[in-house]
């Protein structure tokens, strides 16, 4: 789960970060409002969306007026940001940030991820702050310095010392540096947080050092004891596709294809849309269903993956150990009965109670295309998928 910028500077200052002092805007009048009320002679408006490169999309903009800060907002508010990261959909603006304006000396890179392969927090650190870590990393590789803290005593002080002197900082700037890397660090930890990245991490003319933008992303296997970073979910920012199977305990990712999945296991399910696209089409979504799932559940499943309206065919591949293929076929019979399924559907069961599942199917009397293997399910669904787009034209 991703939050807000303003929403992730929240959290920094609490363990000690310097931010820039800003304020929360839903309407132009609020925008300008907000910077008279901060005062000075420059403001920076931000639009709030969870993604990167907004200023190359128009989504931040430095003003001298309040009027500039007014038009700004209006520019922004109720339109959708295209950036590289957004795809073509683009983000809805609904909130901005109007932040007071910085003299800025120098821009660092801070970024603190879960290094999986390690097992343990990786922090990244780069003299080269307000670019990307790719674009660090292709452009000045040298840079960038690496470590990682070991669980068992999490990040000492030395250590963050060490990452300051690093980036080369001014003896005075060092003492700054250890606090905010060690800040992070906590606020990291304590939110179970998967990301974090601080770029770029500024140092002013007058010698102070602020998190300038902040990204967080938190593991949502967690956030059952997170209630706090839970709230803080903007639904508006993702995918409706995902916001509604992930509301029903579903894995799901949305893609720009047309045969919809519904399949059990994350290997099988990659696999499966690596065949769909061999046989010649385009898979529409990854939808893991889990190992226990109920005929509820699958007709859960049918629902998510038909509030795609792109879909238009739908391939349906379990092999079963912890699930049942009766209750598989269950489900499929109670969605096509339920949510009325007009479109082909492409069965493919294997493993425990197979040919239970293949019998419920059969006398269904639903219209149900029924396959043996994954290259015969992904073969039948395209073609099936084909033979409706030929009609249609």
């Amino acid at each position: 789960m991703d939050i807000h910028e303003y929403q992730a500077k929240e959290l920094l200052a609490r363990q000690g970060v310097h931010v820039p002092r800003g304020g929360l805007a839903y309407s132009p009048e609020q925008a300008a409002y907000r910077a008279n009320e901060l005062g000075g002679s420059r403001w920076v408006v931000k639009a709030q969306i969870h993604s990167g490169a907004r200023g190359k999309a128009g989504g931040i903009r430095v003003c001298k007026t309040d009027q500039e800060v007014s038009e700004a907002a209006e520019t922004m508010l109720g339109r959708r940001l295209v950036t590289h990261q957004t795809g073509p959909r683009g983000k809805l603006v609904s909130r901005l940030y109007v932040e007071e304006g910085v003299d800025i000396a120098q821009e660092l890179y801070l970024g603190f991820v879960l290094d999986r392969k390690a097992e343990r927090v990786m922090i990244v650190a780069s003299g080269s702050g307000g670019m990307e870590i790719e674009e660090i990393a292709e452009k000045e590789p040298d840079s960038i310095i690496r470590a990682t803290v070991d669980p068992g005593t999490g990040m000492q002080q030395f250590q963050a010392r060490e990452i300051a002197f690093g980036l080369g900082l001014e003896t005075a700037l060092i003492s700054k540096a250890t606090d905010t890397i060690m800040g992070s660090y906590r606020v990291f930890r304590d939110f179970d947080a998967s990301m974090l990245e601080i770029n770029p991490l500024v140092v002013t003319k007058d010698g102070q050092l602020l998190a300038l933008d902040a990204k967080m992303s938190f593991d949502e296997n967690a956030l059952f004891r997170r209630p706090e970073i839970s709230e803080l979910r903007d639904k508006s920012q993702e995918d409706p596709r995902e916001t509604f199977a992930s509301d029903r305990g579903l894995s799901y990712v949305g893609l720009d294809g047309n045969i919809g999945c519904i399949i059990n296991g994350a290997g099988l399910a990659m696999a499966t849309m690596d065949m769909i696209k061999i046989a010649g089409g385009e898979p529409a979504n990854f939808l893991d269903i889990g190992g226990g799932a109920s005929p509820e559940r699958v007709a859960k499943s049918f629902r998510a993956v038909l509030a795609d309206k792109n879909v238009e065919a739908i391939l349906v591949n379990i092999f079963a150990g912890i699930n049942r293929c009766d209750w598989v076929a269950e489900g499929v019979v109670k969605a096509i009965r339920e949510v009325g399924i007009e479109m082909p559907l492409v069965v493919r069961l294997a493993g425990t109670n197979v040919e239970e599942g293949r019998r419920i199917l059969s006398q269904s009397g639903e219209s149900v295309i029924v396959a043996d293997t994954l290259a015969e399910a992904a073969d039948k669904a395209v073609a099936a998928w084909r033979a409706v787009k030929s009609k249609a034209a």
